[in-house]
């Protein structure tokens, strides 16, 4: 197992592999148990409702949103603004790599 895959964090970016929202990126808002987590992108899926995944159908990146994780630590909840805010900040680093593996800046393949 790789090490990004090995400890998902809250605040963590996640690029989803498998099921309706394949190809797009959202952010770890809470882990369930050893083989679930909570994701949200803060538009399509909101952060008041977290969609359960199983850790094997998203791929963990290097990437951890620190203002998603303060606000989730201190008040134990987070804003769509906020998750939608640190998206956009990772697909501006990573552009050109998101854009050499066949990824557009709008999730679409």
């Amino acid at each position: 197992m790789k090490e990004s895959e090995s400890l998902p964090g809250i605040g963590q970016i996640v690029r989803i592999r498998k099921g309706r929202e394949a190809g797009n990126f959202a952010v770890v808002i809470g882990l369930v148990d050893d083989r679930f987590i909570l994701v949200a992108d803060g538009e399509k899926r909101k952060s008041d409702r977290g969609k359960k995944k199983n850790k094997n159908h998203v791929e963990f990146l290097p990437h951890i949103s620190e203002e998603v994780k303060r606000s989730l630590m201190e008040t134990g909840r987070v804003t769509n603004a906020k998750l939608r805010y640190a998206l956009i900040i990772y697909k501006t680093k990573h552009s050109t790599e998101l854009l050499k593996e066949g990824e557009y800046m709008h999730g679409q393949r």
